[in-house]
């Protein structure tokens, strides 16, 4: 019996390594089987959208072809594309996470209003990453708020047409939320008071919000004392952040929250055991 089941882990074995050459083979030939890419079944439009979204071969024109209903998640960080993408997303409803990170440049395809587009066709979307997107403005971050509260993670690092309305739309709508990243926007005291506030707030875990230049104590202290979860919180590179910020971290009983310097230089991560500072 053994030796019948090792047989059959052997064929299993063979026949996905079989498979995952003919994707391979696939993916390096697209123009030639395009026409036969959108009647795969969706166990192996997975796979090859895995594999063509690690080699960003995943563009505007053909990324209609390798979706499917019952699709959950979109790396497309290395991928070119553009608002036209996401207006594809349509069919998409069980989608959970789109990565659209982009981790040098600027990504200038992505508006606010392909993720209005996305906000309206994914009503279950938990996480979203829109890091350097930034042509995104308050009005796709509100579509997101309104029409995905089951957001759990939210990337707008370096999205530099993010402002308060975007927090506070966040804090407002997004009870699940528990990682947020801000950094390198123009928000304000305003807009961290109004997330930390909101129905969020118990939740929160994770807050980047470093090199926000507008960014004072008040923000700060804010989330140390609306946020009680909070588990990792980085803001150096504030230069209105003074030491202040230190003895209201210090008061704070269930974390040992000492913060370092605030400069560029050096930073602090903040973490539930007070073993586990971890200084840059």
């Amino acid at each position: 019996m053994s030796r019948l089941s090792g047989g059959w882990d052997r064929a299993g074995e063979e026949v996905q390594l079989l498979l995952d050459l003919c994707l391979q083979c696939l993916t390096k030939n697209l123009s030639r089987y395009a026409a036969d890419i959108k009647s795969l079944p969706p166990n192996i439009k997975d796979k090859l959208i895995t594999l063509m979204s690690r080699q960003g071969q995943i563009t505007d024109s053909n990324i209609s072809e390798v979706l499917h209903p019952a699709v959950e998640s979109l790396d497309l960080r290395d991928c070119d594309i553009s608002d036209n993408a996401l207006l594809q997303l349509y069919n998409c409803k069980q989608l959970k996470k789109i990565n659209l990170n982009s981790c040098k440049e600027n990504r200038l395809g992505i508006t606010s209003e392909g993720v209005i587009a996305l906000a309206l066709s994914c009503p279950y979307l938990c996480e979203a990453s829109f890091k350097r997107c930034c042509d995104i403005t308050d009005s796709g971050v509100l579509a997101l708020a309104l029409n995905c509260q089951f957001l759990q993670i939210v990337n707008l690092g370096s999205c530099s047409g993010i402002m308060d309305a975007s927090l506070q739309a966040l804090g407002e709508n997004c009870k699940f939320l528990h990682s947020v990243d801000f950094s390198s926007t123009r928000v304000t005291d305003d807009g961290v008071v109004a997330l930390v506030s909101g129905t969020c707030s118990k939740n929160l875990k994770e807050i980047h919000m470093e090199r926000c230049v507008n960014l004072t104590d008040v923000a700060v202290e804010a989330v140390l004392t609306c946020c009680p979860k909070i588990h990792i919180f980085l803001f150096h590179g504030c230069p209105l952040v003074t030491g202040r910020s230190n003895h209201a971290g210090s008061k704070k009983s269930n974390y040992f929250l000492t913060v370092s310097s605030c400069s560029l230089e050096e930073h602090t991560i903040l973490v539930n055991n007070p073993k586990q500072i971890v200084t840059y």
